[in-house]
């Protein structure tokens, strides 16, 4: 009894004070977030008064990040996953070993150990996914190519963790000079068993389980019962996550993740991510409120210039450090800074494996203090850094020429090649996505031999389509430069097929300067948008819902005619 006491008033502190907190957060035009930190301070152990059961917050958070991150999966696939490949892979191990030495050379300057300092730096270098969603999410760029590249980059981070946590006990003796026990099993057993761990779950996830998780959607939708319906969705997120980590010591976050991905699968995915998003909502909220019941605040008062220094390393060294290798990698300004925004922080992880520091007697207890506080800060901090982006990106551009040749450099793929045929620079179809509606519409073209040209930010994607044989361009169409390396001036016919309505005004404006009777075809998820497009007269719109009603009412009176007619004759 006393246990569902403390777990009863737990939730209900928890969210009783992150609602108050962040309404007030909200008043005074700060993210609700910083409400939901400063909630987990008060009732957490280290202020006077009510405390609430640490234990039972972190367990409840840890609820939260399974359904974030299924309904993460839910929307990102395993091709937009390997579309991002070439970035996210060796971007996030450059960036972890760039934000490691950093957190290394400052503890070592502290005077701490060189085992001590490598753990401390570690634990800086990877980013919370659940504070990165929210941000993505809240900004309405989640499926966007940036968004993208934030997702892949962070699940890149999560599996080398894992790496890290499952390595670090067996390799704790070597790293304090400790002689290994007589039965201790040899290091390379040990990794090659974890890659094993994993690269057996994933496996299952995408040859089993993208075909039983549908399936199993399918018979309980079949019941109407959404009651049902909800509970096969929590049980698929939440089941597979535990077995994911009982079974093959894969992170709750990352077989949640997979869970979703596979689920994706099924025509029931859109349903499945409404259904389980006020669950998500709700234990998100007690992530961030557990994270701030860890946070004791007198350690900023005793070590200051410490704590500045550990939320310098992570809002501005490993930004500097992100947007470095973006920008190498010749990716565009803007591309640059939303990756360093999403990195600018620190969260679950962190504490796993600072924690973890602790107990194996790597480091001492200050240095989870130091993390902690510099993931509360850092998440604090994030949704201004985000909201940063955007100004900071047009002040850079304006006021410095190496940053206008940063957001619109030469780019091999940038423009199409001297040996393109006269066929795709007359005449032609310009497509501006290459998503699921751009890709079904070139398809059917290329049914049709008629020539189209592709406008896609994702530079992965336009290295496959040429390599296909598909005129493709990288950029974005609202850049003038990327329509003009598409040939509009002489096009037939512009097609948007990305649902951006607040880029589609700047495209039109473009292609009708440069070419006056080109014909525009866009599409739109918001009915309002939809009207007030054709109203403009921007061109052609189709919106969703409407073109499928239009489509299901043919079908039903082409079935109905026959027998209507003889009735009016």
């Amino acid at each position: 009894m006393d246990h569902g006491v403390s777990l009863i008033s737990t939730i209900a502190a928890g969210f009783g004070l992150a609602l108050v907190l962040g309404f007030v957060a909200e008043r005074l035009r700060l993210p609700a977030l910083v409400g939901y930190l400063v909630a987990g301070v008060v009732i957490g152990p280290a202020t006077p008064g009510f405390v609430a059961n640490v234990a039972i917050a972190s367990e409840l958070s840890e609820i939260g990040v399974m359904l974030l991150m299924f309904g993460v999966g839910l929307h990102f696939s395993l091709a937009d996953l390997m579309a991002v490949k070439r970035i996210a892979l060796p971007g996030a191990v450059v960036q972890m070993a760039m934000a490691t030495a950093l957190g290394f050379g400052v503890a070592v300057w502290w005077g701490w150990t060189p085992v001590a300092a490598f753990v401390f730096g570690f634990s800086l270098s990877c980013a919370s996914t659940v504070v990165l969603l929210k941000a993505l999410e809240a900004r309405g760029v989640l499926d966007t190519m940036n968004g993208r590249i934030a997702v892949g980059w962070l699940v890149v981070e999560d599996l080398a963790t894992v790496l890290a946590l499952v390595l670090l006990p067996p390799l704790a003796g070597v790293m304090t000079g400790k002689p290994a026990a007589a039965d201790a099993t040899p290091l390379w057993i040990t990794l090659a068993g974890t890659v094993l761990q994993v690269g057996g779950f994933i496996a299952l996830m995408l040859i089993v389980g993208r075909r039983l998780l549908p399936w199993l959607l399918l018979q309980v939708a079949r019941t109407g019962s959404r009651e049902l319906f909800t509970l096969a969705v929590i049980a698929s997120a939440i089941g597979i996550a535990y077995g994911a980590a009982m079974l093959f010591s894969v992170s709750f976050a990352l077989g949640a993740f997979f869970a979703g991905m596979v689920m994706r699968e099924s025509e029931f995915s859109h349903r499945a991510a409404k259904e389980s998003l006020p669950l998500r909502d709700a234990f998100s909220v007690l992530f961030f409120v557990s994270v701030g019941m860890l946070f004791d605040p007198m350690v900023v008062v005793q070590q200051p210039l410490k704590v500045t220094a550990v939320v310098a390393i992570i809002v501005v060294g490993k930004s500097i450090a992100a947007a470095g290798l973006v920008l190498a990698f010749r990716y565009p300004l803007n591309t640059a800074l939303t990756v360093a925004a999403s990195l600018a922080q620190i969260g679950e992880f962190s504490f796993v494996l600072g924690g973890l520091g602790v107990t194996l007697g790597l480091m001492e207890p200050e240095a989870l203090s130091l993390v902690l506080a510099g993931a509360l800060i850092s998440i604090a901090l994030n949704p201004l850094v985000f909201a940063g982006v955007a100004p900071l990106g047009r002040w850079a551009t304006k006021h410095s020429a190496l940053a206008r040749r940063l957001e619109s450099r030469r780019d091999p793929y940038a423009e199409l090649p001297m040996s393109t045929e006269r066929k795709y620079l007359e005449g032609q179809v310009v497509i501006v996505g290459y998503g699921r509606v751009g890709r079904r519409i070139g398809d059917a073209l290329a049914a049709r031999s008629i020539p189209f040209v592709v406008a896609e930010q994702n530079r992965e994607l336009v290295e496959d389509l040429r390599a296909s044989g598909v005129a493709a361009v990288v950029g974005d169409a609202t850049d003038p430069a990327v329509l003009i390396q598409a040939h509009i001036a002489n096009a037939a016919m512009l097609v948007i097929a990305t649902p951006d309505t607040l880029g589609v005004r700047r495209m039109v404006d473009v292609a009708r300067t440069l070419n006056p009777a080109v014909e525009v075809v866009l599409r739109t998820h918001s009915e309002d948008e939809s009207v007030l497009l054709r109203a403009e007269g921007l061109g052609t719109v189709f919106f969703g819902e409407e073109e499928l009603a239009r489509g299901m009412a043919g079908h039903v009176m082409t079935r109905f005619a026959p027998a209507a007619e003889p009735a009016h004759a």
